[in-house]
């Protein structure tokens, strides 16, 4: 029995209760909320119109709407206000509400404070998504009953009543889950830290404090894994309560999960276990070894290394990362839209032996591109850019041109939509070429 479940829904029945945003991380809690007989109102910036279908979905349950631009006006007298991701904490219509006594949470956050089992989380710049799933799939092909949420899987305050004791909960979470959360998992993951996201945040510290609370509550029995090879990361060994498991591609660890000869190994006082061959990976990308060498961090007193070598040998990679799409009179087309920062779309470019045709470019989330000039010089024939960034970017490859004259040779073309750039590249390539769409917003 879920005493602090059973509690929680007794306190909740009494409350009146707002829910910012509608949409897909929001309406199942809408719906567990309203099944229960709480007195709910459901917000969102969208009109009716733009969100009938939301609303048909949500017909025949008791909840209430505040919409269209001026929907916070309403957010008055309420008891507990679940924010949305991506909503910032200090809106003056949320402070408003704190400062008269409303408890403001999220759906994650309550998850996680009434969750029996125990709870893996991953957070970081890039890699995250991969290194979730990859952990998710060692624990269930171990045998594990498992449960994936946070920025993937399924919004899992809506199935808390099914989660068992003895259940693996696998989670993604954003730097906008994590700002507020008070509670940390048991084994925590931060795969790197680089800027992202700067649009929302206010600066580069709030962004790492953000992550830092994957962490900051543990207890000495948890753990927290990260990565010996990025110098943020590494300095996060200092401030942490659980024990710290790193994890490196560059370097032998004295204790951890590293690449030796070839090999990703792990090693503790125990000694040193071969886990699996790197050529064995059939996801390509440096990139890829290292989310492979966090998930061994992860579940290595969880799961046999039979486990870990047959996910290797099987695992083709999550959906929008670099994922085969198709191919056309033998031009091949990726789709990387999960590429969202520069450092990842440097590591998918780098997956590839040959020059690339990259489509990139969308709003602008205050981050610098600098960074990619190097691999846009090295990696890219033709650059076909969109959106705000795309002058960004293109700066970035002539400040590469101007310091080493490398990336003259790349064609730079501007189209106003993702049809007309997906044509542009196309109309660019020859066979043999490789297309990859990996936006960077």
């Amino acid at each position: 029995m879920n005493i602090k479940l059973d509690e929680f829904k007794k306190y909740i029945k009494m409350k009146k209760v707002a829910v910012l945003g509608i949409g897909v991380s929001n309406t199942p809690l809408i719906i567990y909320l309203a099944k229960m007989g709480v007195d709910i109102t459901a917000f969102d910036r969208a009109d009716e119109l733009k969100l009938q279908q939301v609303i048909e979905k949500l017909k025949g349950y008791d909840v209430k709407y505040s919409l269209g631009e001026k929907y916070l006006e309403n957010l008055n007298g309420f008891d507990v206000v679940f924010r949305t991701p991506g909503m910032r904490p200090d809106l003056p219509e949320l402070v408003k509400e704190k400062d008269r006594g409303a408890v403001i949470t999220s759906e994650m956050e309550v998850f996680m404070d009434l969750c029996p089992a125990k709870i893996f989380a991953v957070t970081g710049s890039d890699g995250k998504t991969t290194t979730t799933t990859l952990i998710y799939t060692m624990l269930k092909e171990q045998g594990y009953k498992c449960w994936l949420g946070g920025n993937i899987g399924f919004p899992l305050l809506s199935s808390i009543d099914e989660v068992a004791d003895d259940d693996k909960v696998v989670l993604e979470l954003s730097s906008f889950q994590l700002q507020t959360m008070r509670k940390s998992p048991d084994v925590a993951v931060i795969t790197n830290v680089s800027p992202n996201h700067l649009d929302v945040h206010k600066s580069i510290d709030e962004y790492i404090d953000a992550k830092k609370n994957i962490f900051k509550y543990q207890k000495d029995t948890d753990r927290i894994v990260l990565n010996h090879d990025n110098e943020t990361t590494r300095s996060f060994s200092n401030e942490a309560k659980g024990k710290v498991v790193l994890f490196s591609r560059l370097e032998n660890l004295q204790e951890g999960a590293f690449c030796k000869e070839g090999k990703l190994v792990y090693r503790n006082a125990n000694g040193e276990t071969e886990l699996v061959d790197a050529d064995e990976i059939i996801i390509p990308g440096r990139h890829n070894i290292e989310n492979y060498l966090a998930a061994i961090a992860v579940v290595i007193d969880y799961v046999e290394p039979a486990a870990i070598r047959k996910v290797a040998n099987t695992f083709k990679g999550v959906e929008h990362r670099n994922e085969p799409v198709r191919e056309l009179n033998g031009v091949k087309f990726y789709n990387d839209s999960i590429g969202t920062s520069p450092s990842r779309t440097i590591a998918s470019l780098n997956a590839f032996a040959q020059k690339v045709i990259l489509i990139a470019g969308g709003y602008d989330k205050k981050i610098p591109y600098d960074v990619m000039g190097e691999v846009l010089a090295e990696k890219v024939k033709c650059l076909v850019l969109m959106g705000k960034t795309g002058p960004k970017i293109e700066a970035a490859l002539k400040k590469e041109i101007e310091r080493t004259g490398r990336g003259k040779d790349t064609a730079v073309v501007y189209c106003s939509s993702l049809e007309e750039a997906v044509e542009s590249a196309y109309r660019a390539a020859v066979s043999g070429d490789i297309i990859i769409m990996s936006p960077l917003t």
